[in-house]
């Protein structure tokens, strides 16, 4: 029998203010694992390498019965952008056919429809209760490809909100992404990119995992970046997988570094699934997130906002039957304030799980309310509880 789980919605405020009574501005940014959201179509990735990097359409994904109309050649090299330029190659991932209608998970439109339903709900609420509207900008974790995307955001749930996209193919040998919506009224982009994540199993061999997805621009007219993550996972062991998670700490503090370098005053959000908890050498050693806003320095710059909620037994998921936070936002050292100024600061942080993301019986109790039981749909909606942090700022 499984140990039971509680895992509640928990929330902190980093700061007491003197003037709990004024108005102000404000901004939730959040993330949602949305737990496998695939379309129904067997697929492949295309990359078309004539193509810049920076274009979709460089790497994109394709059903399965219009290769035959692409030209495309037999490439038997690595898969990376920076080899593939000037070629033409179909890449197939591996279980391409698991959610498909044939599949033994039997994925019809029913299933992917309610999916799509369930997954907005869940975005349309990140900080509502502070906000009263739908979150600035979500982050997404674990989809296919960009068309899931477009089909989520037409949702009614979201559909009102007008969210733009920015998603990159990545080579992850399962074929699921990070990527980025935002509201357009309220966040203009200046830049986006990936950057690949190269990691080598014990042989040497290249894995292939999700890439960073970094963006820049404006919230509500202020300069910000993101960085969203979906960092390898603790297949095999965490001891053993911990050397990767640590190649991508190093590579996500060389992509926070280089942005706050070229603008210091650009404020920075990275957040998703990091696989470890904010204690992990990963976030600490390597990253050198702080869990304490009195530990902000210029040597140590980024504050982990999950660590107060870590410390008080809060849970975003249960990894082999014991509790984790794995999803966590972090800041820059500028997005903290001992008070409310003309600029956005972190107000409220968040593990957000009310009572329908829980489940409520059996050998699951308090865990997550999963979408997938094995290949048994359940209606539910993540594996994980998503975060966000609700900004705010004078009027």
């Amino acid at each position: 029998m499984k140990k039971n789980l509680s895992l509640f919605m928990f929330f902190f405020s980093m700061f007491t203010f003197a003037q709990q009574g004024q108005l102000r501005k404000v901004a939730a940014v959040g993330f949602l694992n949305v737990e496998n959201l695939f379309d129904t179509i067997p697929s492949a990735d295309y990359i078309d390498g004539t193509k810049a990097i920076s274009n979709p359409a460089f790497h994109r994904s394709i059903p399965l019965d219009s290769i035959r109309f692409l030209e495309a050649e037999k490439y038997d090299g690595p898969w990376s952008d920076g080899l593939l330029k000037g070629k033409k190659a179909v890449r197939y991932q591996s279980g391409y056919e698991e959610f498909t209608p044939k599949s033994s998970k039997n994925y019809n439109t029913k299933v992917y429809k309610t999916k799509l339903a369930n997954e907005a709900k869940v975005i349309s609420e990140l900080g509502s209760q502070y906000t009263k509207t739908a979150p600035a900008v979500v982050g997404l974790i674990e989809v296919e490809n960009r068309q899931v995307i477009q089909d989520l955001i037409k949702e009614p749930a979201l559909a009102k909100y007008d969210y733009g996209i920015i998603h990159y193919n990545s080579y992850d040998y399962r074929g699921i992404d990070v990527a980025l919506i935002y509201q357009k009224r309220r966040f203009t982009v200046t830049n986006s990119l990936k950057k690949e994540l190269k990691i080598f199993n014990e042989t040497g061999k290249r894995e292939y995992t999700r890439d960073i997805l970094v963006v820049t621009g404006f919230l509500d007219n202020e300069k910000v970046a993101f960085f969203m993550n979906h960092w390898p996972s603790r297949r095999g062991g965490e001891a053993v997988s911990l050397p990767k998670r640590n190649a991508a700490a190093v590579l996500l503090k060389q992509q926070m570094d280089s942005v706050r370098a070229a603008d210091p005053s650009t404020k920075l959000f990275a957040m998703g699934d990091f696989n470890d908890d904010p204690v992990s050498s990963s976030l600490k050693n390597h990253l050198k997130a702080v869990g304490n806003s009195k530990d902000l320095n210029d040597n140590t710059p980024y504050l982990n906002l999950m660590y107060p909620l870590y410390k008080k037994g809060v849970a975003s998921l249960a990894y082999q039957d014991a509790p984790n936070l794995f999803d966590q936002i972090i800041v820059s050292k500028n997005l903290i304030s001992d008070q409310v100024t003309k600029e956005y600061s972190v107000y409220r942080a968040e593990i957000y799980a009310p009572a329908y993301l829980v489940n409520k019986e059996g050998n699951y109790k308090g865990y997550p309310f999963r979408s997938w039981n094995g290949d048994q749909f359940t209606g539910g909606y993540s594996d994980h509880f998503p975060a966000f942090v609700v900004l705010q700022k004078e009027p």
